[in-house]
């Protein structure tokens, strides 16, 4: 599991290979990413946006930027965490994914950014 705590949000990813989607002989390689965020402030935040940078081992790379995460966009208090579930497909059995969410703060309606933890993913037949 990959954590990172950025402007006073948690956010912790593990990710998982997923076999009934992958058809590794045809490159189409899919993983799914749990994704926990957690508000360590003392003020409730909510999540806006996402921005993702996703890279093959093989060099290609593509963004994903849009509203909310799987349709929602989460408010979460004090202490509060928020998870989800999502999935990426690769064309290697090698890749990695990185980026950040826009969030606001509910005391001053300040837009802030959190990152997210660089994290990899490794198909298990590219492991010895």
């Amino acid at each position: 599991m990959e954590t990172l705590i950025t402007n006073g949000v948690k956010i912790s990813v593990e990710t998982f290979y997923h076999t009934d989607y992958s058809v590794p002989t045809e490159n189409k390689i899919f993983f799914a990413y749990r994704i926990t965020i957690k508000n360590l402030n003392d003020f409730p935040v909510q999540l806006l946006r996402r921005y993702w940078l996703i890279e093959d081992s093989n060099g290609q790379k593509r963004e994903v930027e849009g509203e909310g995460v799987v349709g929602q966009q989460p408010t979460l208090n004090s202490g509060e965490r928020h998870t989800y579930i999502s999935g990426c497909p690769l064309t290697t059995g090698v890749g990695r994914m990185s980026g950040h969410f826009t969030f606001i703060r509910s005391e001053d309606s300040a837009y802030f950014k959190v990152n997210v933890p660089v994290f990899k993913m490794v198909a298990p037949f590219k492991l010895n």
